[in-house]
């Protein structure tokens, strides 16, 4: 039988929501601030036993119905020829960003042998959680890809990816596409790898224009997640009033940021959601997360829903305010 996050994908009614939460394997746990002061965050994500370590974390704490693998969205920048490093206090730095229109073009070397030890950290979590949880696997979308490749490093206003495409749409649309490409092939090895579930992270795609949207990156995200054997959820930040392009990605859930009424989107939507509570809201104490969540479950209704947060969990979130959460969830009955 299927496990619960895997049923509500498939828009089923289920028992109770299944929960886990964006970036639920990161730094408000003491004892990953504890791994990552031994060794780097690139480190740490290369070596398949630390990785399964900090991936399994929250399931010790918690029990969530879904363990997301510990990575990181700009892998895939390897296979393309792109190297990169994480800089404190500034983020991702890609030491050899796109320099112009004439170095867009690029082909990938092959995901599986370049990423290999992705692949290795998904048949350990599928080895240690075997049917009690969903793995879930991601990649970043094209957008967001493309926006670190060309800034080369975090840009707020993605504005120089953004004046490619006014200054030349050609190029822009080569580089979304090269991006495109070595994701779809990336999902398809993490699926192969034994995930259960895949998201597309285009974070920052709500930055398009609906036109731009719909002409460069949809037919994109169509591709990227046609013919995958498992579940698939598609997240870009900012949709709201817009969530019928996510819907046409293909994607069979749609994500949603703590800036959309959830129970207004499943009034649109012909898809199971997946979100939204606000993720400053852990940051109250569990009565108060208790009951935000409690109203996130309700409006969302008991069909296709996946609870999670708007966004992903902040580095200094309280323990017990995400235990409030997750708890809130598996004690709910319909």
């Amino acid at each position: 039988m299927d496990n619960l996050l895997v049923r509500a994908a498939r828009g089923e009614q289920t028992e109770r929501p299944p929960v886990w939460l964006m970036r639920q394997a990161g730094r408000h746990i003491p004892e990953y601030r504890e791994l990552r002061a031994e060794v780097s965050f690139l480190e740490a994500i290369k070596d398949p036993e630390v990785a399964t370590e900090i991936s399994l974390l929250p399931w010790e704490y918690y029990r969530p119905d879904g363990v997301v693998m510990y990575s990181d969205i700009l892998t895939v920048l390897e296979p393309l020829g792109f190297d990169y490093h994480i800089e404190s206090g500034v983020g991702p730095v890609v030491e050899n960003p796109v320099s112009g229109p004439n170095n867009v073009d690029r082909s990938h070397g092959d995901v599986a042998d370049q990423l290999d030890y992705v692949g290795a950290l998904l048949d350990r979590l599928t080895d240690r959680v075997g049917d009690e949880t969903a793995v879930i696997g991601f990649a970043g979308g094209p957008f967001t890809l493309a926006s670190y490749a060309v800034a080369g490093e975090p840009s707020r206003t993605h504005m120089p990816l953004r004046r490619l495409r006014a200054s030349h749409p050609g190029a822009f649309r080569t580089l979304l596409r090269s991006f495109a490409d070595v994701t779809r092939e990336y999902l398809q090895f993490q699926v192969d790898s034994g995930a259960d579930v895949v998201q597309l992270f285009d974070t920052y795609a709500g930055v398009l224009t609906p036109a731009d949207y719909r002409e460069f990156l949809l037919p994109l995200h169509r591709e990227i997640l046609a013919d995958l054997s498992v579940p698939t959820i598609a997240f870009v930040r900012w949709m709201n009033g817009r969530l019928d392009l996510l819907a046409d990605s293909g994607a069979d859930v749609v994500g949603l940021d703590w800036t959309v009424d959830i129970g207004r989107a499943r009034g649109r939507l012909d898809r199971p959601v997946q979100g939204n509570l606000d993720p400053s809201y852990l940051y109250g104490d569990p009565a108060f997360v208790r009951e935000r969540t409690r109203e996130v479950i309700e409006r969302a209704g008991p069909a296709g829903h996946i609870l999670n947060l708007g966004h992903g969990v902040d580095r200094d979130t309280p323990v017990d305010s995400v235990r409030a959460f997750v708890d809130t969830a598996k004690g709910y009955e319909r």
